[in-house]
């Protein structure tokens, strides 16, 4: 699940892989290899770098990686990039056929979650926990790294970030006297009242399923705190939680109140995008790789996109907390355990890192998994507010699928739209989830 074109594959993906955030490279773009730099005198050390965004399909991201090559071999003479840039899919399969020839890169890019396992089950990652210790850790955003953990080791650096939030119609909502909600409530009363008016509240594709997910997810965290649905998932937790049956019955609660837009769950996400876009809702859930539709697309009308604001999930009878979001990194920067730059190559995937943020944000319209001051860019004001957001960040739960297992995925995709179209009960939803996890 994420960002732009990419979201709707993310979910079905077999690895769990957090493919589409940050990952905008095309399968049309033909592979292309280049070398930067030259060693010096000393001890010269070339690190080869392999990374996913083309020219051709991603000219902001392609330029600001060479930009930072260039700044970091200027700081360190005796350091020359090895750089070889492959499209999105051309990488995916070169990675794996390096892997097994243990002939990875020195650093390159990689996903979160169930993608990481073979490669850390097979020694290909090292750990990168070293690199952290001194104060790193700290510029990551809440939750970010705890997605390339496996084992208590860190074998990813995040690049970028998605979290989700609620878009809504300030036009629509002023028309109405109604105001962002900041507890459930609140929310339910707001969606009382567009009924009352015959404006379908909120727009939603649940024929994607993984749409669906992240309503759920945010009961679960908001009912139970930020652990119950990660814990259960890891089975050091039950899905059988009460805390996740009352979240599965606050989704059927909400689709009784006819929160959604008419025959949500056989809409894809697209559908229901376009519905918020033409202003046939008032509001639509989405992580924030949909920021430049309201902001910075100048195809979308000036006017709408003055329009949209945005507000966290509310807490829930009392309970939860705000600035504990659903989301997930996108790609990060692993080093090889074979590495015989090692050292060398763990320098340069921290200078990286460190120099991605704030000039992602500022030239590509990214949001970075470090925390990156918002005011002091030249950035939309929709821009600073997410920033601050994440700055104040309290935790991520990365999203439900791409935790699970492929097989347990699906399954929890299909109850999930069982689950909104009324098939199911609460309890059964729990149950044969509880059921799927425990037979892995």
């Amino acid at each position: 699940m994420f960002k732009g074109k990419a979201v709707t594959t993310l979910f079905a993906l077999m690895a769990g892989t957090l493919i589409a955030t940050g990952c905008s490279g095309g399968t049309d773009d033909a592979a292309e290899e280049n070398a930067t730099g030259g060693a010096t005198a000393g001890d010269a050390a070339t690190v080869e770098f392999m990374h996913l965004w083309p020219q051709g399909s991603s000219a902001e991201h392609h330029r600001i990686v060479n930009e930072i090559i260039a700044d970091f071999e200027a700081e360190n003479e005796n350091i020359s990039i090895d750089l070889q840039v492959l499209s999105n899919e051309q990488y995916k399969d070169q990675i794996t056929v390096l892997s097994a020839a243990n002939e990875l890169p020195d650093v390159g890019m990689t996903w979160a979650a169930g993608y990481l396992d073979p490669f850390v089950e097979g020694n290909k990652f090292t750990p990168l926990d070293d690199m952290l210790e001194d104060g790193l850790r700290d510029e990551f955003v809440a939750g970010t790294l705890e997605a390339y953990e496996k084992d208590g080791q860190t074998y990813g650096l995040p690049l970028e970030l998605n979290t989700v939030y609620v878009y809504y119609n300030k036009a629509i909502f002023d028309e109405y006297n109604l105001e962002a909600p900041t507890t459930y409530e609140e929310f339910e009363q707001v969606i009382a009242t567009l009924n009352e008016n015959n404006v379908q509240p909120i727009a939603l594709g649940n024929g994607d399923r993984w749409t669906g997910s992240m309503w759920y997810m945010y009961f679960a965290d908001r009912i139970g705190g930020t652990d119950v649905l990660t814990n259960a998932i890891n089975r050091s937790g039950t899905f059988e939680d009460p805390a996740l049956v009352e979240a599965a019955a606050k989704v059927q609660e909400m689709v009784d109140s006819n929160a959604f837009v008419n025959g949500f769950n056989g809409l894809a996400d697209e559908e229901a995008k376009s519905m918020f876009m033409n202003e046939q809702s008032a509001m639509y859930m989405i992580a924030t790789w949909d920021l430049p539709n309201y902001t910075t697309n100048e195809d979308v009308p000036q006017e709408f996109r003055d329009n949209v604001g945005y507000f966290k999930f509310p807490t829930v009878d009392g309970e939860g907390d705000v600035n504990s979001f659903v989301g997930g990194p996108g790609v990060g920067l692993f080093v090889a355990e074979d590495s015989d730059v090692q050292e060398e190559a763990k320098q340069f995937a921290s200078y990286f890192v460190e120099q991605w943020g704030s000039r992602a944000v500022s030239e590509a319209g990214v949001i970075p998994a470090t925390i990156v001051d918002g005011e002091s860019l030249d950035l939309p004001d929709m821009y600073v507010e997410v920033l601050q957001d994440l700055n104040d960040a309290t935790n991520l739960t990365l999203y439900a699928d791409v935790q699970m297992t492929a097989s347990v995925a699906q399954t929890h995709l299909d109850l999930i739209q069982s689950l909104f179209g009324g098939q199911i009960t609460p309890e059964e939803f729990a149950k044969q989830h509880e059921e799927a996890l425990s037979a892995e």
